[in-house]
């Protein structure tokens, strides 16, 4: 019987022993990972002022006419540079932005023909030759923003001159028309953003002193089309 004791005796003191090893092998308590949760992001605001500077290239088409002499120029091209500045102001309800803008650019357009009629010999000495070396424009704008994106469309009025070189000068008349276009603008930084434009251009028709009827007889209408980038800091 004293045996017996002792036996049950050292199998429970085994046991018992052999609870904290077990205890030891068995692996910590981990906490569960925190989820990374990104910052918030404000959006992106086109409201205010902005004021900018832009250049490009510009495409167009003129012709002379003149009922004094019965003849007829036909269209001729025109083409060159243009660079100037931009001032205006935008409103954002939600995606919506709306806006107005006047631009002001220096240009180097010019085109000329020899011409099959006699207009070119009467009023132009030798060719018809016509040049543009201003334009500025009144534009709505309507755009849809995508945070710092913002597609356009823009119309409104267009103001410049137009110039026929002729045997007795250069002759100036400024017209006023009217333009419209789109563009995409993109916002890199809360007061930085720069654009890509198109816009199409109408100035009428000028009239000039024709050389055989000494009154304004000559007709010179200009149509222009530009591709212009443009950098705008807003505030």
């Amino acid at each position: 019987m004293k045996r017996l004791f002792a036996f049950a005796f050292m199998a429970a003191g085994a046991a018992f022993g052999a609870l904290p090893a077990q205890a030891a092998d068995m692996p910590a308590h981990r906490k569960a990972p925190a989820v990374y949760q990104a910052p918030e992001q404000q959006a992106y605001d086109w409201t205010g002022f902005y004021l900018g500077i832009n250049g490009g290239y510009g495409w167009g088409r003129s012709s002379w006419s003149d009922p004094a002499v019965g003849a007829d120029s036909g269209s001729f091209n025109q083409r060159g540079g243009l660079l100037g500045g931009q001032l205006g102001y935008n409103w954002q309800v939600g995606k919506g932005v709306l806006g107005v803008e006047t631009d002001l650019d220096w240009m180097n357009l010019s085109g000329s023909t020899a011409g099959a009629g006699g207009v070119c010999a009467t009023d132009g000495g030798g060719q018809c030759q016509t040049k543009q070396s201003w334009l500025g424009t009144t534009r709505a704008r309507a755009g849809l923003a995508f945070g710092r994106w913002l597609p356009y469309v823009t119309g409104g009025v267009a103001y410049g001159n137009i110039q026929a070189v002729q045997p007795t000068g250069t002759s100036t008349v400024t017209n006023t028309g009217w333009t419209a276009g789109g563009g995409l603008e993109y916002g890199f930084t809360r007061n930085w953003s720069a654009r890509l434009e198109y816009l199409h251009i109408d100035l009428g028709t000028a009239t000039f002193m024709g050389a055989a009827s000494g009154t304004n007889t000559l007709s010179v209408p200009v149509t222009d089309d530009l591709v212009r980038a443009g950098l705008n800091y807003h505030w």
